[in-house]
């Protein structure tokens, strides 16, 4: 697993490792199991087949042993953990939003600006070499929209909300840091959200990686180019999110246009 970077991050692995342990035991135990048959009943030592059977209900109790681990692993662990990554979303008040469309073969990255107000979208200006998202800049709420390509910016120890969508086909958002993984479907809208607990600048210090970025994958196949499909987040502290968030809307005023492939 690689090194775990989000709030949930703990609870995550700890269900993986549980799962595992319970597979590992079935694995050595069925072997073991297995190779007993292959001795006990080769046919030098019963030459004829016998039809009584196996009286022992050994085998039964270990089935409801295995239901019984499987369902508190189920209802202990995995319901839990789920209601709490799904249901309990933060406010939005509290949180840094950001939507994310998908589309073969990159993300694209959208930020509702100053105003906090995702501006109108509008199919017909959809350019893929300049306006991907078709943003109409003559509403209000857009003017100080910012929009990216494969690059997401969020401050550390604060809940982000990532609303995910496609233009096309099925992908797949995957950031295995923060242990976060969903699938993008075409015609709908389904947020994600976490805690970052550790910055890029920081993990780059302790992995001795001056290069080291968290990756943006997709996790679903998605096309011939699916493979090029990745981008980049950056955890940021909180003044060096705001200085960002300062250049980028110092960007789209300047240009009077996103620059989409900043």
């Amino acid at each position: 697993m690689p090194e775990a970077a989000s709030a949930h991050a703990g609870a995550i692995d700890q269900v993986i490792y549980l799962v595992h342990y319970l597979m590992f035991v079935l694995f050595v135990g069925w072997g073991i199991f297995f190779a007993y048959v292959l001795v006990r009943f080769r046919q030098r030592r019963n030459p004829k087949a016998s039809y009584t059977g196996v009286k022992s209900h050994v085998s039964q109790w270990l089935e409801i042993s295995v239901a019984v681990i499987e369902g508190v692993l189920l209802v202990g662990f995995s319901i839990p953990l789920w209601a709490q990554r799904v249901d309990r979303i933060p406010p939005v008040s509290q949180s840094t939003l950001v939507r994310v469309v998908a589309q073969q073969f990159a993300w694209n990255v959208w930020y509702p600006g100053a105003d906090g107000v995702f501006g109108k979208q509008d199919l017909s200006l959809v350019d893929e070499a300049t306006n991907p998202l078709g943003l109409d800049r003559s509403d209000p709420a857009a003017k100080d929209d910012i929009t990216l390509i494969n690059q997401i910016h969020i401050p550390v120890n604060k809940p982000a909300i990532i609303h995910l969508s496609s233009k096309d086909v099925i992908h797949s958002f995957s950031l295995p840091h923060m242990r976060i993984k969903q699938d993008v479907i075409p015609g709908m809208r389904i947020p994600v959200w976490f805690q970052p607990t550790i910055t890029t600048a920081e993990m780059r210090r302790q992995k001795g990686q001056e290069d080291f970025n968290y990756e943006i994958a997709c996790a679903q196949l998605c096309g011939n180019s699916h493979y090029s499909m990745h981008g980049f987040l950056t955890v940021d502290t909180p003044e060096e999110y705001a200085a960002w968030m300062e250049q980028e809307a110092e960007r789209v005023k300047g240009s009077g246009e996103d620059d989409w492939a900043q």
